[in-house]
């Protein structure tokens, strides 16, 4: 436990980092480390909230059921994303690993009460809701006001700054540049409010223009960092720390702070 205490503190993003350490020995008592494979429902759409916690490596995805049986994805949370509804006692949607998950995990009722003991840590639950808020406004505005190019590609933006941005920083790693999209093709259209031909061609496109690399269906190397933002549309998704690995591709864009 100490070991990933230590991992989860050095991303300086999950929630546990931005509370004083004295709070930490509380967290760790109440909590415990589980791995799921990929697919592994975490928690059922409209049952009990009965755990939260924090994502420690993996993807979960959010996917919420409609009427008709359709099931759409809302989210994904990464390394350092809390999930779980504290208190609510219904989940408003499904929690699944969408890449095998290992996670820190606390019984919703005993961090419940942690949180009325600490209103440093319960100061830092709000912060995080209202970050998930934002969140999902931006989101809105990828598939309101961006073409299908455009989405795709701040898509792999976002998930590029997400994976190496925080693994980097936790773990000081120099490797090479490549995303892995933790969603199918299909999943990733259904995502994105299109069809799987046009994510694929858009794909290809971004890939012509030489911003990523293809590896596989979902693996990509990022070859020109700016590039890939001018295609998104989306330059307020610079990452300082990112960016420096990219410098000599152009170097009069401007770098502002990360905002995802």
């Amino acid at each position: 436990m100490a070991d990933v205490c230590q991992w989860c503190r050095g991303s300086n993003r999950s929630v546990c980092a931005a509370v004083p350490l004295h709070f930490h020995e509380e967290i760790r008592r109440i909590s415990h480390i589980r791995t799921f494979e990929a697919g592994t429902t975490i928690a059922s759409e409209g049952h009990e909230a009965l755990f939260v916690g924090t994502v420690l490596r993996g993807v979960l995805r959010l996917v919420k059921t409609l009427a008709d049986g359709r099931q759409q994805i809302v989210g994904l949370l990464f390394a350092s994303d809390m999930f779980g509804r504290v208190f609510s006692d219904e989940m408003p949607f499904a929690i699944e690993a969408a890449t095998k998950v290992e996670l820190c995990m606390a019984p919703r009722r005993r961090f419940e009460t942690l949180l009325s003991r600490h209103h440093e840590l319960e100061h830092e639950i709000l912060i995080r809701t209202l970050d998930e808020l934002d969140a999902g406004r931006n989101w809105m505005v990828v598939l309101g006001c961006q073409n299908m190019l455009e989405r795709v590609a701040a898509f792999l933006a976002i998930l590029t700054i997400r994976e190496h941005v925080l693994e980097d920083a936790a773990e000081g790693s120099e490797r090479a540049a490549i995303v892995e999209v933790p969603l199918s093709r299909a999943d990733m259209a259904a995502y994105l409010g299109t069809t799987l031909e046009t994510v694929s061609r858009s794909i290809h496109r971004i890939a012509d223009h030489g911003a990523i690399e293809i590896i596989d269906p979902r693996q990509f190397l990022i070859k020109d960092w700016p590039a890939l933002l001018r295609l998104s549309g989306r330059s307020d998704l610079t990452s300082h720390q990112f960016l420096g690995r990219f410098s000599g591709h152009d170097d009069n864009m401007r770098t502002l702070s990360e905002a995802c």
